[in-house]
């Protein structure tokens, strides 16, 4: 294949197109979130995948893991729960088996907010959705979204969409 071969051309183009719709619902759900809830896309899947955990064998998330799953490094995910951690949203504390090992936990407050925020989410998604929808370039990938019916693995944290 050579860099003008027309499958390549075609995946690039369906690659610009994913992009575009993600960044797209991305920016609305970001504006929605900002607006009602001094929320941001990050903050929000940070406290829904965390707030899924549970107590039991491989409930509770390494911060690799919760990295993974908000799509951030480490170190930014780190930041990140040190900022909600500051507001009041998260906790940490030492796990009980591994006093090297830190569990981050949602406080009452950040499940309240999650609580409130996720309407909000769940609006602005169908919205951005929607209108993708109308775009002739985004419609047959917005399709396959709403078609997805992924069932998650027990010890896989789900990301927020935008994250």
């Amino acid at each position: 294949m050579t860099a003008t071969d027309p499958a390549l051309t075609a995946l690039a183009q369906g690659w610009c197109a994913l992009s575009l719709l993600h960044g797209r619902i991305e920016a609305h759900i970001e504006r929605a979130l900002q607006t009602r809830h001094d929320l941001s896309v990050r903050e929000y899947s940070l406290l829904d995948v965390l707030s899924r955990q549970h107590d039991g064998e491989g409930g509770h998330l390494q911060m690799k893991q919760v990295a993974d799953a908000v799509v951030l490094s480490q170190s930014a995910t780190t930041r990140l729960v040190t900022r909600l951690e500051d507001r009041g949203l998260l906790e940490r504390y030492l796990c009980p088996t591994d006093r090297r090992g830190i569990y981050t936990n949602v406080t009452e407050a950040g499940l309240k907010l999650l609580a409130e925020a996720r309407p909000t989410n769940d609006s602005a998604l169908r919205e951005a959705l929607d209108e993708a929808a109308r775009n002739a370039e985004l419609a047959p990938l917005v399709r396959v979204v709403e078609s997805l019916n992924a069932p998650v693995a027990a010890n896989t944290p789900t990301p927020a969409l935008g994250a």
